[in-house]
């Protein structure tokens, strides 16, 4: 698979995902991004559309094309300081909006005559650069938000808008939509009725558990220490309680053991589906 298809693949993977909220029911901004990024821990919690930018690009094997970083503004001096910025689209390259570039940052996953189509972290269905969730935006190219892009040495090349690169018309295709990541239900309730009564870091379910957990840190309730350690500890049995809680759950219903209804619920805001 190309460079451009692997970090297209990735985003669209990603869009449904949503950061957490506070104690008041708000956006936080916190997500599970600057955490699995090295270097950007520190900007959990701040904008983080640039940090989305350099998550795909780690995970898609394209690290060394893009700047790991969680500024727009350093993203366009990157680019520009390899010679590889242009005003026009292309697929797979990053898409800077604002004055100088600076105010948000996506995916340009295609592109024709009129529009770019993106896929961009920390923004909403008004494509704002201060949003709540992974989402696709459709613009249009000549919009004066639109600033530049940043154009990723691909192995294969790149399709671009730009006459020193091709000049096509168009370029890139609608992709079909990765399906969610599906959590057992099941297995869920299994590691929560065992992990807690077993040694420290004891795993029944990891894969599944892991899910959850990015999902409570996201929502602010279980901190990064356990955020993706597959176990479903005390301290995740303490974290879903105060999710089942934030639902209207109390007493014993509130016990941090899921149900389909809460577990539904959480996935539903983080990018997962749950199964029996």
């Amino acid at each position: 698979m190309s460079g451009a298809s692997a970090i297209i693949n990735s985003a669209e993977a990603e869009v449904g995902y949503h950061e957490g909220r506070d104690s008041d029911g708000n956006w936080n901004n916190i997500q599970k991004y600057s955490e699995q990024v090295p270097g950007l821990a520190w900007s959990d919690g701040e904008a983080w559309c640039a940090t989305f930018m350099s998550w795909l690009a780690m995970v898609s094997g394209n690290a060394a094309l893009y700047p790991r970083t969680a500024s727009c503004a350093e993203g366009v001096d990157w680019f520009r300081s390899i010679g590889r910025f242009s005003e026009y689209p292309a697929v797979g390259a990053q898409a800077f909006y604002g004055p100088g570039g600076g105010s948000h940052t996506g995916l340009v996953v295609r592109f024709d005559d009129t529009h770019i189509y993106t896929v961009e972290g920390n923004t909403n269905d008004n494509g704002s650069a201060q949003g709540d969730g992974v989402y696709r935006q459709t613009r249009r190219r000549r919009d004066d938000y639109v600033y530049g892009y940043g154009y990723p040495r691909f192995a294969e090349g790149i399709v671009s808008a730009d006459p020193a690169y091709g000049g096509k018309s168009s370029g890139g295709s609608t992709p079909t939509p990765a399906p969610k990541p599906v959590v057992s239900l099941s297995n869920v309730v299994a590691a929560a009725e065992t992990d807690p009564g077993a040694s420290q870091g004891h795993q029944t379910h990891a894969a599944d558990v892991r899910l959850v957990e990015a999902a409570l840190h996201a929502e602010g309730l279980l901190s990064a220490t356990y955020a993706s350690d597959g176990s479903y500890g005390s301290s995740t049995i303490t974290a879903y309680a105060e999710w089942q809680r934030k639902l209207g759950y109390s007493g014993s219903d509130a016990d941090g053991i899921p149900g389909m209804t809460s577990l539904s619920k959480l996935g539903a805001s983080h990018g997962f589906s749950v199964k029996a």
